[in-house]
């Protein structure tokens, strides 16, 4: 399983969270632009410093400081004690499930899978947070093992990462399914290594061409009834 948009979703947009915390130290700031930075900021270290810097001297927590640190940078904050203290509570606080929410259908379908006899694990491209907040929304004991992109020093789409996935859970590729909300990262990742796929595609989404009918999934609860077919 992926997590990140297949089994949890942030709860509201990171500006808004990133907007409470600046209001919380006398700091205002728009939502909005906070966003824009964050996305900017995001993609500036992910460029830069891939997978959490994993083989570059960065921790994940330092990489994710810096970029909330350059996000209110590039939204104009200039208070550089206050950007620290923001950017430290902000990692910690999502961990928590205050900032996650389970997608409508995940926990029925992971307790439906368990009772089919499925055994399942987590593959993601997070950071060592994952466990905890797994725990937090109480789906972690639906998942025999999870692994991050940290972890193994491989991101999604990388196959050695879902290669790993299979050697930790036993079972061939071609006995084995993923299923996440990203065409690339997720499901022809998946398939490239011999797995079936199946892509969460909400309404309103534009569907991939490649993708046949029954490897899509309009919510979560399709999953059983394709998976019978």
């Amino acid at each position: 399983w992926d997590v990140k948009d297949t089994l949890l979703r942030l709860r509201r947009p990171v500006g808004e969270s990133y907007a409470a915390e600046a209001q919380a130290h006398g700091i205002q700031v728009r939502p909005e632009a906070l966003t824009r930075s964050f996305r900017e900021a995001y993609g500036a270290q992910s460029r830069l410093f891939p997978n959490y810097g994993q083989g570059q001297g960065l921790s994940s927590q330092q990489w994710w400081v810096d970029v909330v640190k350059q996000t209110f940078r590039l939204s104009g904050v200039r208070e550089e004690g206050v950007i620290t203290l923001m950017a430290e509570k902000l990692y910690h606080d999502f961990c928590s499930a205050g900032n996650w929410e389970v997608l409508p259908g995940a926990g029925e379908t992971l307790s439906r899978c368990c009772q089919r006899g499925f055994r399942m694990g987590v593959v993601s491209n997070f950071d060592n947070r994952l466990e905890k907040i797994l725990s937090q929304c109480n789906l972690r004991h639906h998942f025999e093992f999870v692994l991050t992109s940290e972890e193994t020093g491989f991101a999604k789409p990388d196959g050695r990462i879902f290669q790993k996935a299979l050697r930790l859970s036993g079972v061939p590729p071609e006995q084995a399914a993923h299923v996440g909300d990203d065409y690339t990262r997720d499901y022809r990742a998946a398939r490239a290594v011999g797995m079936h796929g199946f892509l969460l595609r909400a309404a309103g989404q534009s569907a991939e061409p490649e993708v046949p009918p029954e490897h899509v999934l309009p919510t979560l609860s399709h999953l059983l009834t394709l998976i019978e077919k």
